[in-house]
């Protein structure tokens, strides 16, 4: 071929290959690795929003202290056809449930935690990972 250098074919599979590989980290998940496993807190509180979407669902919620204040956390759990094949449907919990929460806290101290169960005002259990 006129015109083609024959550096072309080897340079353009060298830089197609590269182009290949630096788009592998957009398809990583992060990791939990921000949540002290070593830890479990359980608390009782009101639900303010409940996400059902992936990659995880989130649950917005509103605890009271002693003193009467309230302090907003939220709770990551697994995606929604995880948490589905664990009995939970995306009207599992409603703002205004009154409910018991228990996870991992954050490492950083933030107010989030790594959602492991809730038990409804019934009393049912809802676990998010095996237990």
């Amino acid at each position: 071929m006129k015109g083609i250098s024959k550096n072309y074919l080897p340079n353009a599979l060298i830089l197609s290959l590269l182009l290949a590989l630096a788009t592998i980290p957009s398809f990583a998940h992060h990791s939990m690795s921000g949540y002290d496993f070593g830890r479990t807190l359980t608390m009782k509180a009101t639900v303010t929003t409940f996400a059902w979407s992936n990659p995880h669902v989130q649950i917005q919620f509103e605890v009271r202290d002693e003193d009467g204040s309230v302090t907003a956390w939220m709770a990551e759990g697994p995606s929604p056809g995880r948490l589905s094949n664990r009995g939970w449907k995306e009207d599992t919990l409603k703002p205004g449930d009154q409910i018991t929460i228990v996870g991992n806290p954050a490492k950083n101290g933030g107010r989030e935690m790594r959602l492991e169960a809730v038990t409804l005002a019934d009393g049912q259990e809802m676990t998010a990972y095996r237990r």
